[in-house]
């Protein structure tokens, strides 16, 4: 897509480089590793200033940190019952990462470092293995019943057996995939739009009137962008959970 001779590049902005070199260029220390150690400090930095700061009427920031805490501890609560409360700091974590890097994506000059495939699909093949481990630590060799509903023909079980190993492993897919998706398509269509803002912009004295519409989408998307931000980071802890009530009943 061009304009004027100048071209609108969406996609550099995903682009990865180095801001410390550890082995050379072999292993470096990109901006996604940066912002990823800046999500874990606000969570960190959060949480501690809620628990140290802890007055019966919250400040703002005791607020934020009670609420995040009892929103997740309510879903887990909800989708795996009782039982789910130790697997409580694991779904928070993973939800506060998320939503923490998906927002700091918003900040000019940042880096959204869920837009990046390799990323969350790291985050959705932990997800898999500590659920499939809680299963086979709670249920042993029973847990395989789980690729064949009880009850169901025996006669079906070459059929039934495929789908549901499939279906199970799909899970690090959908989890990565619906993450990442939404990352990239909504941060290209807030650089698309912007550009075009500066581009018609500069087209004479009718410039800022033609460059108005673009612009007015431009701040309805940061908006959007923003809901979908902790829509996007609550979508992954509550299917965290699901999974966990799978692992634990087996259902």
């Amino acid at each position: 897509m061009a304009a004027e001779g100048k071209t609108i590049d969406a996609l550099s902005q995903f682009e990865l480089s180095p801001v410390l070199g550890i082995f050379g260029d072999a292993v470096s220390f990109s901006q996604s590793n940066l912002f990823m150690v800046i999500a874990v400090a606000l969570t960190v930095g959060l949480m501690t200033a809620t628990a140290n700061r802890a007055a019966l009427i919250p400040g703002r920031l005791q607020a934020l940190g009670e609420a995040a805490y009892e929103f997740i501890a309510g879903m887990v609560r909800d989708q795996v019952g009782d039982e789910g409360k130790k697997y409580f700091p694991f779904v928070f974590s993973i939800f506060m990462f998320v939503l923490f890097g998906n927002l700091l994506g918003m900040l000019p000059y940042a880096f959204t470092f869920t837009s990046h495939i390799v990323v969350t699909l790291t985050l959705a093949i932990v997800v898999f293995l500590v659920v499939t481990g809680i299963a086979l630590a709670r249920h042993g060799m029973h847990f395989f019943s789980y690729f064949f509903p009880e009850g169901a023909p025996v006669w079906l079980a070459p059929i039934i057996i495929p789908v549901e190993i499939i279906s199970y492993f799909s899970r690090v897919v959908s989890l990565s995939v619906r993450l990442f998706a939404n990352m990239v398509a909504g941060h290209v269509m807030l650089k698309v739009f912007a550009t075009f803002v500066v581009l018609l912009g500069g087209l004479g004295a009718v410039g800022p009137f033609v460059a108005a519409m673009p612009l007015a989408v431009n701040i309805a998307l940061v908006g959007f962008e923003f809901l979908v931000a902790f829509l996007q980071a609550y979508v992954f802890a509550i299917l965290t959970s699901i999974y966990l009530h799978d692992a634990v009943h087996l259902h």
